[in-house]
């Protein structure tokens, strides 16, 4: 009876569920890369641009190699990022330019079909993007590669002026007009393309933007950087409108919650609702990376000049809010299992940062 009790004991005391003592996944992982799962208890740093630097290479890397596709919230970022902080960052990765143009190829040749749902035209706009920045800030010229991206995009363009998108990933892939404000930065950055009678086809995609109301907040701050782009995009009563709608959202400790731009219901289909409205810090979002980073970059480009202090407040909380990984912290609006949008939450607050002088 005794020893039935001591292995009954044993086996309840000394068998934890698996589920219990599993570990997180890692974030990214791929060869020897091991980047730890993101979450808002990761300790803070004092700001380091290397271990920044270092956690979106290998981040973009592990994805590339693991994943082989250039995704909106990972690879993309990395050559929408590194080529304009390259006196910052130094010469961004061949290895990555390379790996978009393959990719493109391969786009390039699927079938039709392949481009009427999923996420295949979001790539190929992502990768035209790409493709312009590396032209525009370490070339200085238009390249084959990135003419041919930028032409199939148009390709692939919808009647209406956007493209097709899913709605189910926010806040990338989750609105067509998220989408056509990338696909205009990508018009926009190429050296030289619009030069070779190409304006044409800008139009439609214009006034799809102007013609259609952005869905939420987040997608109004989409369209104003995109009208700081393309000045005649918008006039200056929408610029001051939305740039107004910035600061009312700045919060008490000078950052910017995403979550502030869109009610739950707004993101997408509308099928993350439950799911945000779960949140420990629904009523009550935090300040996180991507947005901060992303409001004070576009600030920054409106004129408003570092010296602010509504700026300085949210380049202290950019400064302080570092994680021991080199990331920022920002909550996934789709998942709590992976947080990828930590990985634009790292990209925009250094993008901010060089804007203030902070990375001089």
């Amino acid at each position: 009876m005794g020893s039935s009790i001591l292995l009954l004991n044993l086996v309840i005391v000394g068998s934890p569920s698996d589920k219990a003592v599993e570990s997180p996944k890692p974030q990214y992982e791929h060869g020897e890369t091991r980047i730890p799962a993101a979450s808002a208890g990761e300790p803070k740093r004092e700001f380091s641009l290397k271990h920044a630097e270092d956690y979106l290479t290998r981040g973009a890397e592990a994805w590339a190699g693991q994943k082989k596709c250039v995704s909106c919230h990972t690879t993309a970022y990395y050559l929408q990022t590194f080529p304009r902080l390259h006196k910052h960052l130094g010469k961004p990765s061949k290895k990555m330019r390379d790996f978009f143009v393959a990719e493109f190829e391969e786009l390039k040749g699927s079938a039709p079909k392949k481009f009427e749902r999923g996420t295949s035209t979001a790539q190929v706009v992502y990768i035209a993007a790409g493709l312009a920045q590396w032209d525009r800030h370490i070339t200085g010229k238009l390249s084959s590669e990135t003419r041919a991206a930028l032409d199939f995009m148009f390709d692939l363009q919808l009647e209406n002026g956007t493209w097709q998108s899913l709605a189910c990933w926010p806040p990338y892939e989750s609105s067509a007009y998220q989408e056509a404000t990338v696909a205009l930065s990508a018009v926009i950055e190429a050296p030289g393309w619009l030069d070779a009678g190409k304006a044409g086809k800008l139009l439609r995609l214009k006034r799809y933007l102007r013609e259609n109301d952005p869905p939420h907040d987040y997608a109004r701050v989409l369209l104003l950087r995109a009208g700081l782009q393309s000045k005649d995009l918008l006039d200056d009563t929408r610029r001051g409108a939305i740039t107004k709608r910035i600061w009312e959202l700045q919060r008490a400790d000078g950052g910017w919650s995403i979550r502030s731009f869109a009610k739950p219901d707004e993101w997408g289909d509308g099928d993350r609702t439950k799911k945000l409205q779960r949140e420990p810090e629904f009523k009550n979002p935090p300040s996180d990376g991507h947005m901060t980073g992303l409001c004070v970059s576009i600030l920054r480009d409106a004129g408003v000049p570092s010296s602010d202090p509504r700026i300085k407040k949210a380049v202290s909380w950019l400064l302080n809010n570092q994680r021991e990984s080199g990331r920022w912290w920002t909550r996934s609006l789709n998942t709590d299992k992976y947080h990828f949008i930590t990985y634009s939450g790292t990209c925009y607050p250094l993008i901010a940062l060089a804007k203030c002088g902070e990375l001089d």
